[in-house]
């Protein structure tokens, strides 16, 4: 497959970092690039045989369940896809594999990923943000510490802002 039709990350940033991607991604999903290490579709990656130098990405719609989890724990990360930017579910899953299953390595957005959506989906489990390629580096950093507090727990703190406050209240 030539390169040309490889997805490259314009910015990646990684647990709040600017970083360069190794990482390319392809969404053809009949045929695995000669390029590595790529992003292909989780169907691909699961047919091939654990390859370090693949990753899966799952599309917004995938039902993660016990047995899928298991195979994904093998991944060197994980990409969830955002096709439109009002399309919410790609928080969940990360969730779901952060708080259900426990997943260590790297949960990266792709796709539709904006600014604006940082702070929350960093908040949701994802790790890794590579952003739409209109999406300005300097905006995104700002973006990730915009907030100080959190009302509600996420996977970067399981208190609830409420729950914060008591315990301290109590000397705790």
């Amino acid at each position: 497959m030539p390169d040309t039709q490889l997805e490259h990350a314009q910015t990646l940033i990684k647990l709040g970092q600017p970083e360069q991607d190794e990482w390319a991604l392809s969404r053809i999903d009949d045929k695995l690039p000669e390029r590595r290490p790529v992003i292909v579709p989780l169907a691909l990656w699961q047919a091939s045989d654990a390859d370090p130098q693949l990753a899966p990405w799952l599309p917004s719609d995938t039902v993660i369940d016990d047995e899928l989890a298991a195979t994904l724990a093998k991944a060197p990360l994980v990409a969830i896809d955002f096709p439109a930017f009002t399309d919410g579910r790609g928080y969940s899953l990360a969730r779901l594999l952060r708080e259900r299953y426990g997943y260590q390595g790297e949960v990266r957005a792709i796709g539709d990923v904006l600014v604006d959506q940082l702070f929350y989906m960093s908040r949701c489990g994802f790790d890794a943000l590579a952003l739409r390629e209109d999406q300005h580096l300097d905006d995104a950093l700002r973006a990730l510490g915009a907030f100080s507090v959190s009302y509600q727990p996420g996977v970067d703190s399981q208190e609830a802002l409420f729950e914060r406050r008591l315990r301290e209240a109590n000397g705790g």
